[in-house]
């Protein structure tokens, strides 16, 4: 691990500076660090741990046969979303990915002179992005083993912090996103995704129908391995909150989080595609209409929608 990373780590047991060999200054504890992937998870709360194991065993979303860089940044370059993140994030930023599960949207980030850790609770996952970015010879991207409630990492050093799909499989969202803000500079992006309430319903629906009504899961017929992640991921787990953009509009007001858009739009008339840039306005009644069309534009991303603000 290079002496840059080394510098956006910290012990999870008191915050204190942790050394070349991954033992902290401050209170002397010591963190393993295996095939180049340090461990500074903590065991914070047994509904955690049965999330943990729900990972370990189908990491999420998993690689495909033959896999290159360039299939990642093809796959990604096909989602709107992943394309306007990387126009919008400076190419000398430090990003963190909280929840990266096996990397993709990491190493996705991971080009320009950017420096991207991605962080995630569950081995299995980490060890198939770390094995990625060798394949792929990245070398600006650090994984790292921890669990979100009480990360590793220093505080007020991301310039862009980043989790998608991950705080609502958490105890507490509303907890575990104060506890991703405090990782952000002043003047730093927060980007959170998360299951939204209503376009989330027919996901709800579909659990009496499975694998026969999921659109998704019919795409991935040839792929037996992503296709068991995906209906576990969707079907089957453990721990799932839903939130509207409102409730997550308040979370962003209690941490000194500027908000300035979502993705999709919550203006029905459309709006500008710069994601770091505030909505022309924020009605709350249109937010509601929105909301309700993303029951039908959110098909394919489970009911997943983003919401994007600056740390004051």
């Amino acid at each position: 691990m290079t002496a840059d990373f080394l510098e956006l780590l910290a012990c999870p047991a008191c915050e204190g500076t942790l050394g070349p060999d991954t033992s902290c200054a401050g209170c002397g504890s010591t963190y393993r660090e295996d095939a180049g992937i340090p461990n500074l998870r903590v065991v914070t709360d047994a509904r955690t741990e049965v999330v943990r194991r729900f990972y370990e065993e189908a990491p999420f979303p998993g690689y495909p046969p033959r896999d290159s860089v360039e299939w990642l940044r093809a796959r990604a370059g096909r989602s709107e979303f992943a394309r306007l993140l990387d126009r919008a994030i400076p190419g000398d930023a430090r990003v963190v990915d909280l929840g990266c599960g096996t990397g993709q949207m990491t190493l996705y980030l991971a080009r320009a002179n950017r420096l991207v850790v991605g962080a995630d609770l569950t081995r299995a996952s980490l060890e198939l992005g770390a094995a990625a970015a060798r394949r792929f010879g990245l070398d600006r991207v650090q994984f790292v083993e921890l669990d979100l409630h009480r990360p590793g990492l220093r505080k007020g050093s991301f310039d862009v912090v980043y989790s998608s799909g991950v705080l609502h499989h958490t105890p507490d969202p509303r907890a575990a996103f104060a506890s991703m803000v405090r990782l952000a500079r002043p003047g730093g992006m927060i980007i959170v995704g998360l299951y939204n309430a209503i376009a989330r319903i027919p996901f709800r629906v579909r659990r009496l129908f499975g694998r026969v009504a999921d659109p998704v899961f019919r795409d991935r017929a040839g792929e037996p391995g992503r296709m068991r992640a995906w209906f576990r991921d969707q079907y089957q787990h453990p721990e799932e909150h839903r939130h509207t953009l409102g409730e997550v509009q308040g979370w962003f007001a209690e941490n000194g989080v500027e908000y300035l858009r979502s993705y999709p739009s919550a203006l029905l008339g459309g709006d500008s595609n710069e994601l770091f840039e505030r909505a022309p306005d924020n009605w709350r009644f249109e937010g509601w209409l929105a909301q309700l069309g993303w029951i039908r534009s959110l098909g394919h991303e489970g009911g997943l929608f983003v919401t994007i603000g600056r740390r004051t």
